[in-house]
């Protein structure tokens, strides 16, 4: 294993979805008054845009269901970050 993330890794679901709990976790006390579900959402956007383009990009149809799939993999990140406090917490 040469790299933790690659850009094909980071196009996949559960990539998206660590690297977006990740940056979410180190960006959302500076940006504090913004609702962290925003925040882990537009990281999702920008890690999908970003993974899609450097893939070789897609057709249009592609382009157009990357906000959608954001919606997915920013649910998923809190929900699996949730999931990790509430097991660190032993509830």
């Amino acid at each position: 294993m040469e790299h933790f993330f690659t850009w094909a890794t980071l196009a996949t679901f559960a990539g998206a979805a660590t690297a977006t709990a990740i940056i979410t976790q180190y960006i959302k006390k500076p940006l504090a008054k913004i609702p962290t579900q925003l925040v882990s959402y537009a990281v999702a956007l920008i890690v999908l845009l970003l993974a899609t383009a450097a893939t070789g990009g897609a057709d249009w149809t592609g382009w157009v269901i990357v906000p959608l799939n954001a919606i997915l993999v920013s649910i998923a990140a809190n929900g699996g970050f949730a999931a990790v406090v509430r097991t660190l917490n032993g509830k």
